[in-house]
This record gives structure tokens, C-alpha cells and sequence, in this order.
């Protein structure tokens, strides 16, 4: 524990001028509430740092895979991962703890992450973390974090301390689940952000728990990309469709999926009877409009699929391709056109539409890995059918996004 204390304490010292620009939309589902019984640990990540990719790490008492910058050399910061323990943790920033905090050092939250994937394998190992971390933290942030024995928890962490939002305690989660965007429960009222994001999620979980519908492929199709707005009850998935000749601009404010969107990733858990090897991270690497949906596993190797990952100072595969096809969306670039959608791009009347091309291939994807994980549950992982798979997803990936590049990117 010193050693880290000590490397943290170095990074206050000569690493102030971190700049992170999250916003996000998260929630945390306790394994009682989900479809499979497994819990669920969701971050829509939102920053002006669009280049990302994931990353196997070796470094600390567990290894680990998380989402990391593509122009962080080494890692340093990490924004949602899980690690060979079964834990996972990811974080939205918040704007009502540290009020009136005139403290320097700040945006720590990557750094923390790191650290509490690299030494913790349990929700109280976590909050031990913080509780020994030197004060000031340098954070504004919600993290959430879960774990293989059933824990699950926010931990809304300013400078000086944080409040525990436990997901397993019914007077606080009622249905088994909490959701944070970008302020803190236990904040400064009316301050910070992301009230109409958090209301649509709030409204879509709600909702699929009722159905027993939720689960990680609920969150990804119907959260992370929903076109709904819970204060103007606008949907755009049901506005008219135009052909793929014309535009269809329309205001694009306070949805889930922003113009900041960078990636969404769920961590599905494990029952407390089951391998901590059976953690998963469905991740879509890139602007979810446009990005298909990726499974991972830690492996002995630390393989991933190609498309997933690259070498600094590249970027991800997948993420450069979601990138080209995302300014299809906004192909305006002069003064806010970044707040104008152009909605043929993903949706149109020849269903020729960037969505609509990627939802039957992430589907198709789906289901091959669903009778993976149920045979792997009956037996145990087995990590040569992994690697075959991750050969399987990069082919097939490589191949549909070739036709898109054809048609959308010039």
C-alpha cells in the first residue's frame, strides 16, 4: 500500500496539468435485477478526446483491460476496465462536490482508476484505497465500481472525502440500480449537469426491469444509442425517414449519445459462484450511432481483437473507422453544427443507414457469443475459443465496415 501511496503522491506533485474533459452517463445494476442474474456496470463515455482503444495491463497485483486515451503512451490513466479479479470501476465526472474548492491539482479520476484495478479485487478494497490515498484526492467524480462477490456501489469522491451510494441496499436502490451523469446526490443542489440525460436512462431502465428485459445488450442497443429526449419527449428513431439523397438535420442537445460520445462499454459480472474469468466487457469503441459492439475477456496472453487496439501513437482500428463515419453525422463544421445531427446518415428510407447496417452484424455477434458464455458457464473458459472468436470478430467487423468506408467515407 505505501508504494502506491507514494507513486500517487508523486503524480500530485509533478502531474497537475492533466486535462480531462468527461462528462458521461453511467449506471450500476445489482445482479438481482438483470436478466442473467449477473451484474452490470455501463459508462457512456463523453470527452473531447475521441482517439481511444483498449489495453491489456500486467503491471499491478491483478492484471487488468481498460479504455484508455490513444495519445497516452503508456496507460497512465484508464476511464472504465475491469481486472482478473472480477472487479470493474469506471467513473462520470461531477460538478457539485467541490464547490468553492480552490485546490490545483485536479482530474485525477484516470489515475485512481489505474490504481484501484491494478491492487483491488473487492468494492472495500476500493474504498480502503481512497480512505489511504493522501488528501487532496484531486477528483470531482462519481466512481462505480462492482465486484465477483455481489458488490456493487458509487462512490461519489471529491478532494477531501467521498459518500458511499450502495446498489445492494433497497432503501437506497429500490429496483436494484442507480444512475449517475455529471453531479452527485450528495452534492451542491441544482449544480452540475446531465439532469435530462440521466431522466431518459432513469426512464428506459425503469422501464426494462419491469420486463425483465434488461441486461447488456439492452444497455448498449437501447440505452447508449437512444434517440429519445425525456424532456421534450421528442424520438427521433421515429421521425420520418428521408432518403439517403437528402439531409435531415435536427437538433441534437441532452441525449444520451452526444457529439462527445466516445465509446460505451458494459462490464458484465460474475455470479458469486462463478470464475472471476468469466468477466466481460461488451465495449463499442468509438461514437455509438456508428461503432458496433466488441465482447473482451482477460486472457493469459492478453490478447485482444485487432480492431480494438493499436501501438502509440495509433489509434484503434475500429475507433479511426467510427470516427470518419461519425462526421457523416455532422458534417457541418462551422459555428455549433456539432449540436445538428444529420439523421439520414444512420436512419433512411433505403435502410441503407449506418445504424441500420451495424444492428443485424452486432446482433449476428451477439448471439455467437451468448452460447459461448453459456457453455463456458456449464464448464470454464476456454481460452483458444476466444482467440479463434476474436479472429472471428476482427474478419467479419473488418469486412462489413470496408462496405461502409465504401459508401459513406470518401
Amino acid at each position: 500500500m505505501c508504494s502506491k501511496i507514494f507513486s500517487y503522491a508523486l503524480i500530485l506533485i509533478f502531474g497537475i496539468n492533466i486535462i480531462s474533459t468527461n462528462a458521461c452517463t453511467t449506471a450500476i445494476v445489482s445482479g438481482k435485477y438483470t436478466k442473467d442474474g449477473r451484474p452490470l456496470l455501463w459508462k457512456q463515455r463523453d470527452t473531447k478526446n475521441f482517439q481511444n482503444k483498449l489495453m491489456y495491463f500486467n503491471d499491478g497485483k491483478y492484471p487488468y483491460i481498460a479504455v484508455v486515451n490513444s495519445d497516452d503512451p503508456t496507460g497512465s490513466q484508464v476511464w472504465i476496465g475491469f481486472n482478473s479479479a472480477g472487479f470493474a470501476i469506471m467513473n462520470s465526472n461531477s460538478y457539485n462536490l467541490n464547490v468553492d474548492d480552490t485546490t490545483l491539482v485536479k482530474d485525477r479520476d484516470g489515475v485512481i482508476m489505474k490504481l484501484a484495478l491494478q491492487n483491488c479485487a473487492t468494492i472495500d478494497d476500493f474504498e480502503n484505497l481512497l480512505n489511504d490515498l493522501p488528501k487532496p484526492l484531486g477528483v470531482e467524480s462519481n466512481f462505480g465500481v462492482i465486484d465477483a462477490r455481489g458488490g456493487a456501489a458509487y462512490f461519489e469522491t471529491g478532494n477531501s472525502g467521498y459518500a458511499k451510494v450502495d446498489v445492494n441496499d433497497p432503501k437506497i436502490a429500490p429496483y436494484g440500480y442507480i444512475i449517475h451523469t455529471n453531479y452527485s446526490f450528495t452534492g451542491e443542489r441544482d449544480l452540475g449537469h446531465g439532469y435530462i440525460r440521466y431522466l431518459t436512462a432513469e426512464e428506459l431502465i425503469y422501464e426494462a426491469i419491469g420486463t425483465n428485459d434488461l441486461d447488456y445488450q439492452f444497455i448498449l442497443q437501447k440505452i447508449s444509442r437512444s434517440l429519445k429526449h425525456s424532456l421534450t419527449n421528442i424520438d427521433l428513431s421515429k421521425y420520418p425517414l428521408t432518403s439517403i439523397d437528402e439531409t435531415n438535420f435536427v437538433p441534437f442537445q441532452d441525449f444520451i449519445p452526444r457529439y462527445l460520445s466516445s465509446s460505451s462499454a458494459v462490464v458484465q459480472g460474475v455470479k458469486e459462484n462463478e470464475s472471476p474469468a468469466l468477466t466481460t466487457m461488451w465495449t463499442i469503441l468509438g461514437f455509438p450511432l456508428v461503432s458496433i459492439t466488441v465482447p473482451v475477456w482477460l486472457t493469459p496472453n492478453g490478447a485482444l481483437p485487432k480492431i480494438l487496439i493499436a501501438k502509440y501513437p495509433n489509434n484503434a482500428p475500429l475507433d479511426d473507422l467510427a470516427i470518419k463515419l461519425k462526421d457523416k453525422c455532422f458534417p457541418v463544421k462551422r459555428g455549433h453544427g456539432d449540436s445538428y445531427l444529420n439523421l439520414t446518415a444512420i436512419l433512411n428510407i433505403e435502410n441503407t443507414g449506418i445504424l441500420q447496417k451495424i444492428i443485424p452484424l452486432e446482433n449476428k455477434i451477439f448471439e455467437e457469443s451468448k452460447w459461448r458464455l453459456a457453455k463456458w458457464y456449464n464448464e470454464k473458459i476456454n481460452y483458444n475459443e476466444v482467440y479463434k472468436f476474436y479472429n472471428w470478430i476482427d474478419t467479419i467487423i473488418f469486412a462489413e465496415y470496408k462496405v461502409l468506408a465504401n459508401q459513406y467515407i470518401e
